[in-house]
């Protein structure tokens, strides 16, 4: 049985615990050191390379972590806040009097963390229930009057678009006959990117724009167009009519005043609870994504096993000279027999 003391308890001093790292390369990568002069600044160059990118990449595994943490607690106390609801209005509708003004309180409970939603979810969850992070939750919305069968027929025309003000940069679309759907959607989406707009297809063919929600208000309040005279009569720089793209759920058109509002509310009630369990399903998929980036993101660990140890050690003790002289001192140095004794007699 070979016995080796790495810990200051076994009475190796200072200089005893430095010449056993020098002959013991295998216990010394245990205890985290070096084994040779020439290895020890590359292995720290490459340990700390290694930290410096994961230290990066953590910072954004994390910041994802936190978001889908966030916007989970916030769907389930909505979910938590709808359930209360749908007992109320059932018991309602079902003539069991309940608490006056209950089911009214409860919808304002609901309505106020609807609200909420953006700064629950650390701007993460959309007002359509998507789960956007770690890009922040956008805005979508259509423009009166700009269709994609305005814009493919007609003459050329380039569109001048400006948002935030006159003094804010135009960006210009230059629409040509024969374009295709899809080639009107990549000028708008290049033009209108540097503005904080993209540009998409929607599923029936129509442009669908979108910005931040934190720029929302800004895009729709400012957002204006000039063209030649064709699409645009007046050719001066004129605000756009914008329609936002409604939210997934509307708590504000919850009306209690009769039965058929309670039953219509109910359904509604309903509806909101199944596109909240989707979101939550949602969520808790790129939680475990992320969580599962991270694991992977760490280092790996190198392990030496005993039997290792026991082998650098035979091999050091059969060679003959000074080298195996001083790995049976070192790994003797504050061994009593009484130690022996007690370690044996934990078989």
């Amino acid at each position: 049985m070979q016995i080796v003391q790495t810990s200051s308890s076994s009475g190796i001093n200072a200089k005893g615990a430095g010449t056993a790292r020098v002959v013991d390369d295998a216990s010394a990568t245990i205890n985290g050191s070096a084994s040779t002069r020439s290895e020890a600044p590359a292995a720290r160059s490459s340990t700390a390379s290694l930290r410096h990118g994961l230290n990066n990449w953590d910072h954004q595994l994390q910041g994802e972590i936190s978001n889908a943490q966030q916007t989970l607690d916030y769907l389930e106390r909505s979910s938590s806040q709808l359930q209360a609801l749908k007992s109320e209005l059932a018991a309602k509708l079902a003539a069991r009097q309940g608490r006056e003004g209950q089911v009214e309180a409860r919808v304002r409970q609901f309505s106020n963390t609807w609200r909420q939603r953006a700064s629950a979810s650390a701007g993460s969850l959309d007002a359509q229930l998507g789960y956007t992070s770690p890009q922040s939750a956008q805005q979508q919305f259509s423009i009166r009057g700009l269709t994609m069968a305005s814009l493919q027929e007609g003459p050329q025309e380039v569109l001048a678009f400006s948002v935030g003000g006159a003094n804010q940069a135009l960006r210009s679309v230059n629409i040509e006959p024969g374009l295709s759907e899809s080639e009107i959607v990549s000028r708008f989406d290049r033009a209108l990117m540097p503005s904080g707009i993209g540009v998409k297809l929607g599923e029936n063919g129509e442009l669908v724009f979108s910005t931040s929600e934190a720029a929302w208000a800004n895009v729709r309040d400012s957002l204006s167009v000039r063209g030649n005279g064709i699409r645009y009569p007046t050719g001066q720089m004129s605000r756009v009519r914008t329609d936002a793209e409604p939210a997934a759920i509307a708590p504000e058109e919850w009306h209690t005043g009769d039965v058929e509002a309670l039953r219509a509310t109910l359904q509604q009630v309903v509806q909101a609870l199944a596109q909240l369990q989707a979101a939550r399903s949602s969520v808790s998929l790129a939680l475990a994504q992320a969580t599962g980036r991270v694991a992977r993101a760490q280092p790996v660990q190198e392990s030496v096993s005993m039997d290792t140890l026991a082998e650098n050690f035979t091999q050091k003790a059969s060679q003959p000279g000074y080298e195996s002289l001083l790995a049976i001192s070192s790994a003797l140095v504050g061994i009593s027999r009484e130690r022996v004794v007690a370690l044996l007699g934990l078989k």
